[in-house]
């Protein structure tokens, strides 16, 4: 029985990977901003604390106890600094993965600051309207950040390839190396390939999961 702690437990992406990781027999702790708006949690069988994954004491503490680091923790509301919020969670999930009990980390995030087979990068494509280019711009800062700080951290940055969304859970799932719109999995199966990757060394990769 693993014993992983999960960022961003509340959201789409984040309710999967706790879900997965109970179907599994993991002691799972979820970690989310207002435990109160989440009582189903509990009754799937984790434990539910509250914290703010960009509170580098607070994630050090709730990571102390556990063997993996998890994080689907994203935050793209008009008017906040995701620039911040990138920069600082993960520098607080990398502290914790230094200094607690849990030596894994795994990143949950978006492929678009990633490169597709021929080398070119996946957020030049004309599909993303210019609001969303801060936040993009924000996730490349943190795995900037895992790649520049993370050297003595077993680390891996994992994204869905092409398009995902709700869906049943076939179990099945393929890892690449690079990215392509033209690919696309579900949520439940992206949280299959979260638990699978959270599961074995990582150690300073990047890969990205695509239905099979």
């Amino acid at each position: 029985m693993a014993k992983p702690v999960i960022f961003g437990a509340g959201g789409n992406v984040g309710r999967m990977v706790v879900r997965e990781a109970l179907r599994r027999g993991h002691a799972v702790t979820a970690v989310v901003r207002d435990p109160a708006r989440l009582r189903g949690l509990n009754a799937d069988g984790a434990r539910v604390e509250a914290g703010d994954v960009t509170h580098a004491q607070q994630v050090l503490a709730l990571a102390e106890g556990h063997e993996t680091i998890i994080s689907t923790a994203t935050r793209y509301n008009p008017g906040s600094d995701s620039d911040a919020f990138c920069t600082a969670s993960t520098r607080a999930l990398l502290g914790a993965a230094r200094e607690s009990s849990a030596h894994r980390l795994v990143i949950v995030s978006t492929m678009a600051i990633l490169r597709d087979a021929s080398g070119a990068l996946l957020a030049d494509a004309p599909l993303f309207p210019d609001e969303t280019r801060p936040f993009i711009r924000s996730h490349a800062l943190g795995l900037e950040l895992l790649r520049s700080e993370g050297e003595n951290v077993d680390w891996l940055y994992l994204s869905p390839s092409g398009n995902f969304a709700g869906g049943g859970r076939s179990g099945r799932y393929r890892v690449r190396e690079h990215g392509s719109w033209s690919d696309g999995i579900s949520h439940s199966d992206l949280a299959v390939a979260v638990v699978d990757e959270s599961e074995r060394p990582a150690h300073h990769r990047i890969r990205l999961a695509v239905a099979q």
